[in-house]
């Protein structure tokens, strides 16, 4: 039986998806874990507790554990993860991505200039520390523009800013959000680092792709039909296949194909942003591990495989390129938090479960939950999926459905 290390962080969605898949392949599953497990003495085995903020320190106990245990892949689930697994795959001699590559897909300023020097379109930036004189900064770019940390994710701390006076209110946001203990503790060195990038107009898709030996293969692309022109970047909602013209998806096929040699990734999931206008598609993000949340429940696969199943077969060898997307449509509405509070009712879930081609409604806030919207926040008051014959008729699907679901948040 196959062996598998799933690096888990405690704030992850995909723990179960993982298990699951990990069970129903036959695949004996190590789940590592940045806390310590309360059974991890009575299981030493099959859990792990590792310093995903510490390579050496980790390397060192995979290495160790790997000589009693042999690890066949390393499967990371999130940013932070891609960068350690790059790490103890290296350390114990399992094919993987580059911790260069990596680093590059988890940091936007290495991502960035990896892409200019390849020439790959994506937006013009500057570089700069919130320790800067930031009026300084202000006199020196051009307007609208979109000012991001290097390190974070789930659009957190991304805000738009129309002139000086935004940009500088804008800085000083994203410097009270990097100033968290958990922020500035997962940023680590570029706790302090942060972009201002030309702001690109138009529509927005996302890429859920399979690299093998440095070749990307398209496994979705997803439309974006809410618009995201800012103040703040929430995404809502994913719908799959996309709409688009051949000759428009074909394009983003090859633009981020391009940017995934750019930045050197060549073996396993990336999942990519990209806006598209008049001009063609426009990088920007491309992150080394696969769709977040619960969203990889859209996707299903050839006699109903999933997206974590066929990243497991993948991580482990096997041939994947004959395991296609279904061809029926499918989306998912990240539910948005609409304001700062405390949540204390929900009601409409039955109701809204209840409408045609809707699959699942899962909530995921608690009640009592203290609620932060963008560009705080860095969650979702849960998901809404639907499955039609139609993108479009997926896409009204989730509208209606959440239309009838209301939050109490005082």
């Amino acid at each position: 039986m196959p062996r598998v290390l799933l690096l888990l962080p405690t704030t992850t969605y995909r723990t179960k998806a993982f298990l699951d898949a990990a069970l129903k392949l036959g695949v004996e599953v190590v789940a590592a874990s940045e806390r310590k497990n309360t059974l991890a003495a009575s299981n030493p085995d099959t859990l792990l507790t590792l310093s995903f903020f510490d390579p050496e320190e980790a390397g060192r106990e995979v290495l160790a554990y790997n000589a009693k245990y042999p690890i066949d892949a390393i499967i990371p689930v999130d940013d932070n993860t891609a960068v350690i697994a790059a790490h103890l795959a290296r350390s114990i001699g399992l094919k993987h991505n580059s911790l260069e590559s990596t680093e590059a897909a988890r940091n936007k300023h290495r991502m960035r200039t990896a892409l200019k020097s390849a020439v790959v379109r994506a937006p013009a930036f500057t570089h700069f520390s919130l320790d800067d004189n930031i009026d300084a900064v202000a006199e020196q770019i051009s307007y609208p523009s979109v000012v991001k940390p290097v390190s974070l994710s789930t659009s957190r701390g991304v805000m738009r800013a129309d002139d000086r006076r935004q940009f500088v209110d804008a800085v000083h946001r994203l410097d009270r959000i990097l100033s968290l203990p958990e922020v500035s503790r997962r940023a680590g060195a570029s706790s302090r680092d942060a972009l201002v990038e030309e702001f690109i107009p138009g529509f927005e898709v996302a890429l859920e792709g399979m690299v093998t030996d440095g070749l990307l293969r398209v496994l979705a692309i997803f439309d974006k039909p809410d618009p995201l022109n800012g103040p703040f970047f929430e995404e809502t909602i994913y719908v799959t296949p996309s709409s688009l013209q051949e000759e428009v998806q074909d394009e983003i096929q090859s633009t981020t194909s391009a940017a995934v040699r750019a930045m050197g990734l060549t073996h396993g999931p990336i999942h990519a942003e990209l806006r598209v206008n008049e001009s063609g598609a426009w990088v920007i993000e491309v992150a080394a591990r696969t769709i977040g949340g619960l969203c990889s429940r859209t996707l299903r696969f050839t006699d109903g495989v999933s997206l974590e199943e066929l990243i497991i077969l993948h991580a482990l060898h096997y041939d994947t390129s004959n395991i296609e997307r279904e061809r029926s449509a499918a989306g998912v509405m990240m539910i948005p938090i609409p304001r700062a509070g405390v949540l204390r009712h929900i009601t409409g879930v039955e109701e809204a479960l209840r409408v045609k081609e809707i699959e699942d409604v899962v909530i995921t806030a608690h009640i009592t939950q203290e609620l932060l919207p963008p560009p705080e926040g860095a969650s979702y008051l849960g998901f809404i999926f639907s499955r039609a014959e139609l993108p479009a008729r997926a896409e009204a699907a989730l509208r209606e459905a959440h239309s009838l679901i209301q939050f109490s948040i005082e």
